[in-house]
């Protein structure tokens, strides 16, 4: 409806985990970098922890692409429901991981599932199991998660898992119960609200894969107001600019004004409203905006690839002459 308007080929703030939105922000990039290290190295589990909305699935579904485009020996499950009984959980990592087994009994099920571990191992793969939405996991299915992930071969862990989730994964962790499957947990990570440069910097990059093609509608003041609605959360950063273009198209505005943004989050319901009409923005969660630093590896490589994409041919973009 306001693609055309504001000269995009497709909307920016789609709420669907599209990985060539994937925006390497600090937090992201070493979530990214931790979880591809976790893989390519065979440690075997993972743990991805992050506030409602800051990008897990996003991210989970990025180093999918990331096989995919490289074409890497890697073979995938994908469990983004993990309320099973221990049953259902074997029967759906069957299904996710093309193993054919007609046999009803765990034993059989648990043999042809490491038959299929062995064979992606001694032909040079790798077998992932992700699992998103991890904190509603059961103490029964972490047990269980537990066992799978003591399959070894040759001193490497025949299957690795990455558990992604929100923070209360990390208190669920920390029970005496599951101190031996703590103890298993070789990379960890977490996804914090972007800051307000981070803010900027995502919204411009998002419309301009999007195909943004004339001047940018977000000037710095409005970009600021965005980081102030949204608390740096990508989710709600893509609920405001969404609803901006949407009431920027209705009253045919080509620029979007920082008043425009307090519209679009009452709207939304993101801002409670005085009696005197004043708007108060929920609590912000500002991060840090260290860079990391780190040595060169394989992951360093297709992370800078990432990176690098799509600007070298492009030259400054229209984002950078606006702002």
């Amino acid at each position: 409806m306001y693609r055309s308007f504001y000269g995009l080929k497709e909307g920016p703030f789609r709420l669907t985990p599209d990985s060539r939105f994937f925006h390497l922000s600090e937090p992201h990039q070493n979530a990214l970098r931790v979880l591809l290290e976790g893989i390519f190295y065979r440690k075997g589990l993972v743990m991805i922890t992050g506030p409602i909305g800051t990008g897990k699935t996003t991210l989970v579904h990025t180093a999918l692409q990331i096989f995919t485009d490289k074409k890497m020996p890697v073979q995938s499950a994908l469990l983004f429901n993990p309320t099973l009984t221990r049953e259902e959980f074997l029967e759906m990592m069957l299904d996710e991981f093309e193993v054919k087994c007609t046999a009803t009994s765990k034993p059989k099920r648990l043999a042809a599932l490491h038959h299929m571990l062995l064979d992606t191992q001694r032909r040079g793969g790798t077998s992932v199991l992700f699992i998103d939405e991890a904190h509603l996991l059961s103490p029964e299915l972490l047990e269980e998660i537990r066992l799978l992930g003591n399959a070894d071969a040759h001193q490497e862990k025949l299957l690795q898992i990455v558990l992604s989730g929100q923070p209360e994964l990390l208190k669920i962790m920390n029970r005496i119960e599951l101190s031996a499957l703590q103890q298993r947990i070789a990379g960890r990570a977490h996804l914090r609200p972007l800051n307000q440069e981070e803010t900027r910097v995502y919204v411009n990059e998002r419309m301009r894969i999007a195909g943004l093609e004339r001047s940018n509608p977000f000037p710095v003041k409005t970009l600021e107001a965005i980081h102030g609605f949204s608390g740096g959360v990508p989710r709600l950063i893509n609920l405001i600019c969404e609803e901006c273009l949407l009431l920027g198209f209705r009253m045919q505005r080509e620029m979007i004004q920082p008043e425009l943004v307090g519209e679009a989050a009452i709207s939304l319901g993101l801002v409670e409203q005085t009696p005197v009409g004043e708007k108060k923005p929920l609590s912000v969660m500002p991060g840090p905006s260290a860079k990391l630093e780190a040595p060169k590896s394989m992951v360093d490589v297709l992370i800078e690839a990432m990176k690098n994409k799509g600007t070298t041919t492009r030259g400054v973009s229209q984002n950078e002459q606006v702002l």
